[in-house]
């Protein structure tokens, strides 16, 4: 892949992570993720962030960086706004290439590319507001934006541009092929990417929404031409609308979330899966939209991101050995972690001499605020008196969203 011009000396090189890979070595990533990193040449020349060291990628990046003339032993500077090993991975490789390199990192990201890497010379500690002259008019402005998503995180600004370089933040899943800006996106493809931000910020950001609303609130007085993520499109046509997006997604965790439902379920011998049908059917007679997942056979990582917009939860789970049946108790401990905060949720299912599963929700979500109905539970099969009670609670479940969440 060749280097892309963004504008007048400013560059993006990149690589994609193929859709049989696992973002972080969890989170399925079917349509691929792009690898950014940008070129900007004043009299001197900045690389911001690198590339993972993952089989051919190096080698692409290589070639992408002699696309426009320049190899690594031409770079003047490395700005690292995050030191996660996707964006730094082949950092100590590069390093040989080009030992006299200087470094522009935050305080706390100097520690973590002294362990990661073991580089102390030419490291210049940066924090918000600190200024880096190229020459010709190129210059680079550093905001620190700790937590968005680990605390060395920093954006980088250059001036002239008005181009916003923000690491993670403002990123999502895709890979990049022949478009690379938003403008030049069938509306299909736009509304892919706004999708993929989505599942991209629920599965990496979300437990740091807070930080997030703060990042965006420091960058909010910064004329924002252009926003350059260090995976995904480049936003040049219309930057608000994936900061408007972000926002939206920060504001999930405490709410107002969108007036929809996600049923989640599993079933070890059908006699909650017997249920489900009427449960479903119940949500959807309130006109919302309801979204529906089995587990385990569907990833957490798609749960999550529908989970995450969704005001209200239906978890249908049978009791496992006095417990949560374990694929529903592996999503639920997602959902702590990552903070999936807010939410009113019912929950159904059998058990075949004793509860329990109920109790164990309880106890792993106690943190997250979420607003119980009273579950639906039964001994063996279903009866129709059951069905009936569940598809009444999901009924009243989805009446109770749509009146306070509906638009």
């Amino acid at each position: 892949m060749k280097g892309t011009k963004i504008t007048d000396g400013i560059y993006r090189i990149g690589v994609n992570l193929e859709g049989d890979s696992l973002f972080e070595g969890m989170w399925p990533i079917p349509n691929g993720v792009s690898i950014n990193s940008y070129v900007v040449r004043g009299q001197k020349n900045a690389l911001i962030d690198l590339v993972q060291n993952i089989g051919e990628k190096p080698a692409e990046y290589q070639e992408a960086l002699a696309s426009l003339s320049l190899e690594p032993g031409q770079i003047d500077y490395l700005v690292i706004n995050h030191m996660e090993p996707d964006h730094t991975g082949w950092l100590a490789e590069f390093s040989k290439k080009n030992p006299n390199i200087e470094y522009y990192i935050t305080a706390k990201g100097a520690s973590v590319l002294k362990a990661f890497c073991g580089i102390e010379k030419n490291v210049h500690t940066v924090k918000t507001g600190d200024i880096l002259d190229l020459g010709a008019g190129k210059t680079l402005t550093f905001y620190e934006a700790p937590n968005v998503h680990w605390p060395e995180t920093m954006v980088t600004y250059e001036n002239s541009s008005k181009i916003l370089f923000s690491c993670d933040a403002f990123g999502s899943y895709g890979a990049i092929t022949d478009a690379v800006f938003d403008d030049q996106l069938s509306t299909e493809q736009y509304d892919f990417f706004l999708q993929e931000a989505l599942r991209y910020y629920a599965n990496i950001v979300a437990g740091f929404s807070s930080f997030v609303e703060k990042a965006i609130a420091l960058l909010k007085n910064l004329d924002i031409r252009i926003i350059a993520p260090s995976h995904g499109i480049v936003w040049r046509e219309n930057p608000q609308a994936i900061i408007d997006a972000y926002a939206r997604f920060a504001r999930y965790m405490n709410g107002p979330a969108e007036p929809e439902i996600t049923v989640i379920w599993a079933s070890m011998y059908g006699n909650t899966e017997k249920v489900v049908r009427r449960v479903i059917q119940g949500a959807r007679s309130e006109g919302i939209p309801v979204h529906v997942f089995r587990t385990p056979e569907e990833d957490v990582g798609f749960i999550l991101a529908s989970a995450w917009k969704s005001a209200g939860l239906i978890l249908g789970m049978p009791t496992y050995e006095y417990r949560m049946f374990p694929p529903m108790a592996w999503v639920l401990d997602m959902f702590a972690r990552k903070k999936v905060m807010n939410k009113k949720v019912l929950r159904f299912g059998s058990f075949g001499w004793s509860g329990g599963a109920q109790r164990e929700l309880e106890a792993i979500t106690e943190k997250l605020k979420w607003d119980f109905m009273e579950p639906v539970e039964w001994q063996g099969a279903p009866s129709e008196e059951i069905m009936d009670l569940a598809a009444a609670r999901s009924r009243e479940l989805a009446a109770k969203i749509k009146a306070e969440y509906g638009k």
